[in-house]
């Protein structure tokens, strides 16, 4: 959520950002109801100080008050509940409003409606050139018999996917080793519930405008999560964190449950975009002087990961267009699928600054004062494209597939899969 002072007082400096992320401020409505909370709230407050002023006077002369000066008092009484009922339904219908607008970005990143203006910052890696013809990853699981949408279409629906086997094992072996090396990085470990309540969705920015990816549990408040970034932020709401304990650097594995509305064509094969989903998830709690500096070191977080695992990648900084509702700015992780021949985001990493902190209340104290956190988390990583990644890249001519080095120690020291 955005501080509606700093929106009123540059309304037209933020109107015009907004417009870059695709996002049109009706800015005569939320200056009516912005001016229309102060005057309020400017007039509660007098009425009061009115009431205080009487019951000190009442006090002082130590004595009951008149009839006339109790009638008196009534109508006050009445009048300060009056307004204070009109504020309350201004506040509402004013936060409604700022639930729904956007992030403002970092200047430092690219203007652009799509992903065609991102910017590159850095390749790495080298892109193996195959001499045999480059199977995609569902041929190499299905000739190996590492996993099967199929069946899982059957216990549950497309989009689903079932390991089987060494498909099991490399999964689980991917998710050790991504907590093993974060948390050696000097993470925190958390293994959160994968469900939450509607505030904490609210919190993180899921909800109220993202309510259709989400899968919501019939009959209750409760939905299943998109990934580990909302239980983890959340677990500060409400807490105000003394300076001293920050930067906080959390790492958690979860399920991801995502219902991928508009999705559709290739991304629905295979392994790449479905319903359900491993992730190990990275959060920073840091204080807003030194996110930037936070922001570059979880990204750096998510590479290490990729240059262990063999990976060639690259590192993208997103346009104001394809910045996301809620990131100030973000920088995706694009590992390379041969059977693509392109790059695949396997990883966003991005800078709340403080607009989660304000929707979710999490401060922190610094100098007797009380601000607001900056908020941060990046994929490190999506397992499931993490396995695909190395399907593919690390597939060999006989049809095996190289495991990387840093995962035998996982697997029994297995070096192919076959």
């Amino acid at each position: 959520m955005l501080d509606p002072n700093l929106i009123y007082n540059n309304l037209n400096e933020i109107s015009e950002k907004l417009s870059k992320k695709g996002y049109s401020l009706n800015s005569e409505e939320f200056k009516n109801l912005y001016e229309s909370r102060k005057n309020t709230i400017k007039e509660v407050e007098a009425l009061k100080e009115e009431q205080n002023i009487f019951t000190k006077k009442i006090s002082k002369e130590k004595r009951k008050p008149t009839n006339e000066e109790l009638i008196s008092i009534k109508k006050l009484i009445e009048k300060i509940k009056k307004f204070d009922d009109i504020r309350k339904e201004v506040e509402l219908n004013l936060k409604k409003i700022l639930l729904d607008i956007p992030n403002i970005f970092d200047d430092e990143i690219p203007i652009g409606i799509d992903e065609k203006e991102n910017k590159i910052i850095k390749v790495v890696g080298n892109i193996t050139n195959f001499d045999f013809p480059v199977k995609d990853h569902v041929e190499i699981g299905d000739r190996l018999n590492l996993f099967s949408t199929d069946i899982a279409a059957k216990i549950t629906g497309s989009r689903f996917n079932l390991y089987t086997g060494l498909g099991a094992k490399l999964e689980r072996a991917l998710i050790n080793f991504m907590l093993d090396e974060h948390s050696e990085n000097g993470y925190k470990e958390i293994f959160p519930p994968f469900i939450c309540n509607e505030e904490s969705f609210v919190g993180t920015g899921n909800l109220p405008k993202f309510k259709e990816d989400l899968f919501k549990i019939e009959g209750t408040k409760f939905f299943l999560i998109p990934t580990a970034e909302v239980p983890l932020t959340n677990i500060f709401s409400g807490d105000i964190i003394d300076e001293s304990s920050l930067p906080i650097n959390l790492v958690a594995y979860s399920a991801c449950f995502r219902s991928e509305a508009g999705s559709y064509g290739k991304d629905v094969k295979g392994l790449i975009r479905q319903h359900q989903f491993n992730k190990v998830e990275l959060v920073k709690i840091s204080t807003p002087i030194g996110s930037k500096i936070e922001h570059e070191s979880l990204t750096n977080d998510a590479c290490k990961i990729l240059d262990k695992l063999e990976l060639p990648y690259r590192v993208v900084l997103l346009c104001s267009g394809d910045t996301s509702f809620s990131s100030y700015k973000t920088y995706d992780l694009e590992v390379w699928l041969p059977s693509e021949n392109s790059y695949r985001e396997i990883s966003s990493c991005s800078n709340f600054n403080d607009f989660q902190s304000r929707r979710a209340n999490i401060r922190y104290k610094y100098n007797n004062k009380i601000g607001y956190v900056h908020t941060l988390n990046g994929s490190g990583l999506a397992i499931g494209r993490t396995l695909v990644a190395i399907l593919e890249n690390h597939q060999q001519k006989d049809g095996s597939v190289r495991i990387p080095t840093v995962l035998r120690p996982y697997l029994n020291n297995l070096e192919y899969l076959k």
